[in-house]
């Protein structure tokens, strides 16, 4: 075996080179014409901690893997490896986007069990016996870990969307079992007994559990055509909620009967006095309840009695529908839209830019002055300065830096009201104190890897040409127009086509005369005011570059280009001076191109209280009106994202409706009951928006998915009501008769869900602490909207009932709405 050194070792071994030797013998090494030493592969940005020289590292995590574990691991990884650091030299985790998301994740988790303590309280109120919660409440685990199998199973992770279906799925997967446990309670206090009871209650109510589960599992179903971030957003809910909703749904055809059974008591069995005091108390309020809720039943079915007794009521509420329809219209049109909601993530992104050709160590200066303004700001806890790199761009930049800002936890700026919001106010107000540089901050994207930061981007493009000053001016003046445009500020770019350059004119005959390539001069240009790669060399257990360039002290003036040589085609050294010739201009120190045309970006935000919809039709109409022929602009980033979405959830919404009244068709094999469920479901839009807007939020992302959950949860409480009423009439009742006996009876178990929903997510309604806008904006959605489609549905449901039936069936709704008093409940005289 032969063997030899193919590399250096030690920097030190490159002075010896030998680079040349002369005629009389005398040999030249590399330390006698070169400065040899071990540095950076460039020196074009310097970085700082605090205002201290830092090396920033930042480390992606891969793929399909736990950001929370992966974070943890890099944690413990780096605690061993600093035992070996060298003395003076630590380490800190400025910014680590896992703690937002475990922070939320950790919310998350107190929202999901606030809602199924709450949720456990209304089963206890009405249901008034803990054997009759344990059916329902046990319905939440088994459904909820089953959900759980089924997303690992399917490759999902646990995040902020699934663990928000979750949350809805508390409220949902309750509902029917409490079905069960209530009909089946009802037919004990018949006179029957537990096993029979449960029997006979999933002969009434197993066709109406069976509807709500395809119900709410098919309004999910157009959510898969979706396409973009928009898309996954909706698949995250839509699988959640519809396996949850397929267990429940099974659970109570299942385990809830049978349990029921087991648990139940007859109403004899049970008859004795309570002996404990808190036993007598508990039993007096709710005997008091009770008391309370049976004269609201009686109350809400004599009312319902009137509505379905004559024509003009029923037209009258025919008129209030059309009024409420014409108003959801109107609040469809009107509400502002958005896309995702502004996240208080912990931090800021602050862009520094200082007039063109300014040097790194101006920039260096600036960025260290900005750096101590953002550290004695309320509510900040560090700043990671760059200088020469574009925040904007995220390329290099002498005149340009960046600075991360991160804030102080989120409990803390809490007690001393320092959200996001108001901490990116302060700073841009102190920051302008440096007139030296163009400044300002902007928060993070809603969405890690989208765009470069919050608010919108668009490119301006030239398709004609490529001027770039024509299409700069171009980005000036619709900036200019923006920012005083009421509802949007901030709007900037920090393109720039005046930086200052020199171009060399080479006199290519005089080159082909001196019989100098031309491709020689590129090369000795590029190694002079360049680098050029040499070699490799190996140290510390790794391989490194070799790399030359010409000394700063020969490359500081423009005389100094002139005098450096170059080498013919037969070896002679011919001066640059003879070759060329340098003229001082200005042009754009980036080129870009969007789409394959010259571009220009220009960002903004949305001003306070104004939608990003809005603010992206603000833009839209400003640049319509100033833009000429050959000359057009794209959105990009979160921006593009939107408006690709477009109106897509209104398509999806009708789409889901469609699903609905299909799977109700084809359960009830007609067409008329399924018209009497699913013309409630535009009160749940109302209500939803109107809620919102009394909250100050947009139509954003997360206020539609709620709107799709709504579709089937009011078509819920109309299926109870139509189901009922529909075996009512099969009995022999007319079809007033009908809607009034099944509004009666079904009322205990409409509330009964409608409370275990609407109070299952006023957590979410409520949120504080990290990622709270969206569950804000989820959960006003949806509390909203159950809260108005339950209880306009309750006196809208029977109508709709009976004007379809008596329209379709050849009867007149006035000669059947008329009787006497209540009928008989069927389930109270059972026969065998």
């Amino acid at each position: 075996t032969v063997t030899t050194q193919g590399r250096f070792n030690d920097a030190r071994d490159f002075r010896y080179v030998i680079v040349k030797s002369t005629d009389d013998g005398r040999l030249i090494a590399l330390q006698d014409v070169a400065r040899i030493e071990l540095g950076a592969k460039d020196y074009v940005t310097n970085s700082y901690l605090n205002g201290k020289p830092a090396v920033a590292l930042a480390i992606f995590q891969r793929p399909g893997t736990n950001a929370l574990a992966a974070a943890a691991e890099i944690q413990d990884k780096m605690k061993e490896l600093s035992r070996d650091f060298p003395k003076g030299l630590n380490y800190d985790i400025v910014y680590n986007p896992t703690e937002f998301v475990a922070e939320s994740i950790q919310e998350v988790y107190k929202t999901i069990l606030e809602a199924m303590l709450l949720v456990i309280i209304v089963i206890i109120v009405f249901l008034q016996s803990w054997r009759m919660a344990i059916v329902p409440i046990v319905a939440i685990p088994v459904s909820l870990i089953g959900t759980l199998a089924v997303l690992y199973a399917a490759g999902f992770s646990l995040n902020m969307l699934t663990l928000f279906g979750l949350v809805l799925a508390i409220g949902i997967v309750v509902d029917d079992a409490i079905v069960v446990v209530e009909n089946v309670e009802r037919n004990i206090a018949s006179g029957l007994a537990p096993n029979p009871a449960s029997h006979l209650t999933m002969n009434e109510v197993g066709t109406a559990i069976i509807a709500i589960s395809l119900v709410l599992i098919a309004v999910f179903v157009p959510t898969a055509f979706i396409p973009g971030i928009s898309g996954q957003f909706y698949l995250q809910f839509a699988i959640t909620i519809a396996v949850s909703t397929a267990i429940s749904a099974f659970n109570s055809l299942t385990l809830s009967p049978a349990l029921a059974a087991l648990l139940f008591k007859p109403h004899h069995a049970a008859a004795a006095a309570p002996r404990f005091f808190l036993a007598r108390f508990g039993r007096a309020l709710a005997d008091g309840f009770n008391r309370g809720f049976d004269r609201v039943a009686h109350w809400y079915s004599s009312i319902i009695r009137v509505l379905v007794g004559s024509r003009i009521a029923i037209t009258a509420m025919l008129a209030v529908f059309a009024a409420l329809i014409y108003a959801t219209v109107y609040m469809v049109q009107t509400v502002p839209r958005g896309f995702i909601p502004s996240l208080d993530q912990g931090y800021a992104i602050v862009v520094v830019q200082l007039p063109d050709g300014a040097s790194l160590s101006r920039t260096d200066a600036v960025i260290q002055q900005a750096s101590q303004i953002i550290q004695k700001t309320p509510g900040v806890d560090y700043a990671v300065a760059f200088a020469g790199f574009s925040g904007a761009t995220f390329t290099n930049a002498s005149n340009q830096g960046v600075i991360f800002a991160r804030f102080k936890p989120f409990d803390e700026r809490l007690k001393a009201g320092q959200s996001a919001t108001r901490v990116i106010g302060n700073l841009f107000g102190s920051l302008q104190s440096i007139k030296e540089a163009f400044i300002i901050a902007l928060p993070p994207p809603p969405i890690r890897g989208v765009g470069n930061a919050g608010g919108f981007k668009l490119q301006i493009q030239e398709r004609n040409s490529a001027d770039m000053r024509q299409i700069l001016a171009l980005a000036y003046e619709i900036a200019g127009k923006a920012n005083k445009t009421p509802g949007l500020m901030g709007v900037f770019t920090t393109f720039s086509a005046s930086s200052p350059q020199f171009f060399l004119a080479i006199d290519r005959d005089k080159a082909r005369i001196l019989n100098v390539p031309i491709p020689n001069i590129f090369e000795t240009l590029s190694i002079n005011l360049g680098t050029a790669y040499v070699n490799d060399f190996n140290a510390f257990g790794r391989v490194y570059q070799v790399r030359a360039q010409a000394d700063q002290a020969f490359r500081l003036d423009r005389a100094d280009i002139l005098k450096l040589k170059v080498r013919s085609a037969s070896g002679a050294l011919v001066p640059l001076g003879t070759l060329l010739e340098i003229r001082d201009v200005t042009g754009p120190a980036l080129v870009q191109r969007y789409n394959m045309y010259v571009s220009v970006p220009l960002q903004g935000n949305a001003a306070p209280g104004v939608s990003t919809g809005d603010a992206l039709a603000l833009m839209e109409g400003i640049t319509a009106k100033t833009l000429p022929a050959g000359t057009s602009y794209e959105w990009t980033e979160l921006a593009y994202q939107e408006r690709n979405t477009g109106n897509a959830a209104v398509y999806i919404f009708g789409l889901s409706v469609l699903f609905v009244f299909l799977a109700l068709a084809a359960q009830y094999e007609s067409w008329v009951l399924p018209f009497a469920i699913v013309l409630v479901v535009p009160l749940g839009v109302l209500a939803a928006l109107l809620g919102g807007t009394f909250r100050g939020l947009d139509n954003n992302i997360l206020v539609q998915i709620g709107l799709i959950v709504l579709i089937g949860l009011a078509a819920k409480n109309a299926i109870l009501i139509v189901e009922f009423a529909r075996q009512a009439q099969e009995r022999g009742l007319s079809v007033a008769e009908a809607a009034v006996e099944a509004c009666r009876l079904r009322l205990r178990p409409i509330l009964m869900t409608a409370f275990a929903f609407i109070l299952g997510v006023v957590p979410l309604m409520i949120a504080t602490g990290p990622g709270a806008e969206m569950r804000q904006s989820l959960g006003t959605a949806v509390f909203s909207g159950m809260l108005g489609v339950t209880f306009v549905g309750l006196f809208l449901t029977p109508v709709f009932y009976v004007t379809l039936r008596s329209l379709f069936s050849g009867r007149k709704p006035r000669a059947e709405a008329e009787p006497s008093g209540p009928a008989e409940t069927p389930s109270e005289t059972p026969a065998e």
